[in-house]
């Protein structure tokens, strides 16, 4: 299994100098560096490219939906908007060599109401037509999508594979495919092995970390039976840490950060990694 952790950890937003992370990123020993494209405009991707070559890192690109981004709003600028950025993200996609964009794409993260059903119905229907436009536009670029659940408090559309399965049906395109993180599932899966088991050969990218979110390995987790599950569906990509850094007060409140869960976020990454290398070699 390769290892990845996402820049989020570390710092935000990510821009074209927080290439100077790489280096001690590969040291730690990850083989991949996930890149969270919160603005297309701070990153110049052939610098970034340059930085994957020199340190031999690849890249897996996620996006970072807010409220300009949503593609079941009503307001169709704001379906636009998420048009237009998703196509920039495609671009750096094609300069960093992945093979997908992932993240939670269908609405804008934070929209977590009680809907009625018609109300909701038309919100999933406006998520379906809008993703097969953005699988059409992933073909394109000879790319794919990872539909990331979240859960029920930052959405009231997509919380677990099940659902996420039920979408990628409706959006019938070969181009859309799942991400799943440990720490959504935690909140909203009864099991994770079966929870991986529903979306099968539909997988594309595994983020982990804690049920509170902190260093994988050190809460509640049953990550025997996480490992179960991805053993079970042949997964063969990259296992992520994701989590967040308390030191850019801006992410914090956003991802509702309070605490720290390392003595550095540095160590956060270390303990991470060797966590995961224990965990995927036994």
């Amino acid at each position: 299994m390769q290892h990845g952790v996402i820049t989020w950890l570390l710092t935000s937003p990510f821009r074209t100098e927080t290439i100077e992370l790489f280096e001690h990123i590969a040291q730690i020993g990850f083989t991949h560096v996930e890149i969270p494209i919160e603005d297309p405009s701070l990153i110049d991707g052939d610098l970034v490219a340059e930085a994957l070559a020199r340190y031999g890192l690849q890249a897996i690109a996620c996006g970072a939906f807010g409220p300009s981004r949503d593609l079941t709003s009503e307001d169709i600028q704001l379906h636009h908007n998420t048009f237009g950025y998703v196509r920039e993200c495609f671009a750096l996609c094609q300069k960093w060599g992945c093979e997908f964009l992932a993240g939670p794409m269908y609405s804008a993260v934070g929209k977590a109401r009680l809907l009625p059903p018609e109300a909701r119905q038309k919100e999933w229907d406006l998520a379906t037509v809008n993703l097969r436009k953005i699988c059409l536009m992933a073909e394109d670029h000879g790319l794919k999508i990872a539909i990331e659940p979240i859960n029920r408090f930052e959405t009231d559309l997509i919380n677990t594979s099940v659902q996420v399965m039920q979408l990628i049906d409706q959006i019938d395109h070969p181009a859309a495919g799942v991400a799943l993180d440990s720490f959504h599932m935690t909140l909203e899966e009864a099991t994770l092995s079966k929870a991986i088991e529903v979306v099968e050969d539909r997988l594309l990218h595994v983020q982990v970390s804690e049920n509170h979110r902190g260093v994988p390995g050190s809460g509640q987790t049953n990550w025997l039976d996480f490992k179960l599950g991805l053993s079970q569906i042949g997964y063969d990509g990259v296992v992520s840490i994701e989590s967040f850094t308390p030191e850019v007060q801006e992410l914090a409140g956003a991802v509702c950060i309070w605490r720290t869960f390392a003595e550095s976020q540095d160590e956060f990454a270390a303990e991470g990694f060797r966590f995961l290398q224990s965990l995927f070699k036994k």
